[in-house]
């Protein structure tokens, strides 16, 4: 009998990271690189570090790995290269190789299943154009999947977190509620829309990317594991803004909004708890809002879509609504409405 994958993790996907409250403080008492050839180090929370190797040619590094967040393989490895990928597209960069990342016991799950997992990640890669050229394995009791990636950009092109200005509009390209439906299903809630979040997840953002450099996005991130809220938070300090959230504008995974309803939050995972509970110290919720809303705002999102801070009179160019804006105001700070 095949084991569920999610029963053996402690985590689901990128719900699984280590807290953004914790994070920060430790990379502010690492030493930052002198290389003046690094363009993008980890000062600002961006995505991916950049590094120039010439005057029309910048190298854009990522590794992006987690737990099972769904129980059949293949679909995993989807997810999971999916979202390693959209780490370089969210620098308006290209994706052009990749290694594997594998934590993985042979002994508990056998050949088939890493097969299985290995076989969705190449898919993806083929599909957005990228080589695999190898990857890297350990032996683990607890499976985790996923990419090294590096990408290439001109250094002109790249957008980085940290070029915002007030009054861009805010654009997020996928609706948001994977950790909410992830977490349904391995509490065995019914109604979990499991197919309708996978494929939200395997939706590749390089269309989106095309795009955020097509309307000259200022800024741009992805929506991941930290929440709406959290990635929003990176990129206003990097960019020394404040920002408001329209609640009611922000797209939720088909039926992700009637599973946070639950007032008892059964499908409300711990990354969004932790999520949740960071965003209060620089997020002010409007009394309207109502707690679902709340919720979706800092769901532990997995491989979810781009966050792009436009000019205003561009922003029907992206694929995906309008959900806020940037203002003036002291950085950092949200106001959901």
């Amino acid at each position: 009998m095949a084991v569920a994958l999610t029963s053996l993790s402690h985590g689901a996907g990128c719900g699984c990271k280590l807290p953004a409250a914790a994070i920060g403080p430790l990379l502010a008492q690492l030493p930052q690189s002198s290389d003046a050839r690094v363009l993008v180090g980890y000062d600002t929370a961006d995505d991916a570090g950049v590094y120039q190797l010439r005057e029309d040619l910048a190298l854009v590094h990522t590794a992006d790995f987690f737990t099972p967040i769904v129980d059949d393989p293949f679909d995993f490895g989807r997810i999971a290269a999916t979202n390693a990928l959209s780490d370089v597209y969210a620098m308006g960069a290209t994706p052009v190789t990749a290694v594997n990342l594998v934590a993985f016991s042979l002994q508990d799950l056998g050949p088939d299943v890493l097969l299985e997992i290995l076989r969705g990640g190449a898919e993806v890669a083929a599909q957005a154009g990228v080589a695999i050229l190898g990857g890297h394995s350990i032996e683990d009791s607890e499976p985790k999947y996923g990419l090294s990636v590096t990408g290439i950009v001109h250094p002109w092109e790249l957008i980085t977190n940290a070029g915002g200005e007030p009054g861009d509009a805010l654009v997020l390209t996928k609706p948001l509620g994977s950790g909410a439906i992830s977490t349904a299903a391995q509490r065995g809630i019914a109604g979990a829309p499991i197919p309708a979040a996978v494929a939200v997840m395997t939706t590749l953002n390089a269309e989106a990317a095309t795009a955020a450099r097509q309307v000259s996005a200022r800024a741009l991130t992805d929506v991941t594991g930290f929440g709406l809220l959290g990635h929003l938070r990176e990129l206003t300090l990097a960019s020394g803004v404040a920002a408001e959230v329209d609640a009611a504008a922000v797209p939720a995974i088909e039926g992700a909004l009637e599973l946070l309803s639950d007032p008892q939050g059964s499908a409300v995972s711990g990354g969004t708890r932790r999520n949740r509970a960071h965003a209060e110290e620089f997020s002010s919720f409007a009394a309207s809002v109502p707690e679902a809303q709340r919720w979706l705002v800092c769901d532990a999102m997995t491989s979810g879509g781009l966050l792009a801070a436009v000019p205003p009179e561009a922003a029907g160019g992206m694929p995906g609504p309008v959900i806020g804006r940037l203002t003036e105001g002291p950085a950092g700070m949200i106001s959901v409405r």
